[in-house]
């Protein structure tokens, strides 16, 4: 189990902001957000802007294997607009 946590326009569009998921503990990191865009098509339309991110560190949306640990916390972080 991992804790999901979204942040502005990813907390809009899934409605939460974190939320407990049972994944593998040894996942791609395209396979967990494949995981986390099931539960919430929506953010089919952010994933290119997205900032993805596993125990605080910036994770590619890509073929690299993740190691999780029950607990471990991946965050969900779009595109910060400022000016």
């Amino acid at each position: 189990m991992v804790v999901v946590l979204y942040f502005a326009k990813s907390a809009e569009i899934t409605g939460v902001r974190s939320e407990t998921i049972s994944v593998p503990q040894e996942i791609k990191a395209l396979q967990l957000w494949k995981e986390i865009e099931t539960r919430h098509p929506g953010l089919a339309a952010v994933r290119n802007q997205i900032i993805f991110a596993v125990r605080q560190e910036y994770v590619e949306l890509g073929d690299q294997l993740l190691l999780l640990q029950p607990g471990d916390e991946i965050a969900v972080i779009p595109p910060i607009s400022g000016g």
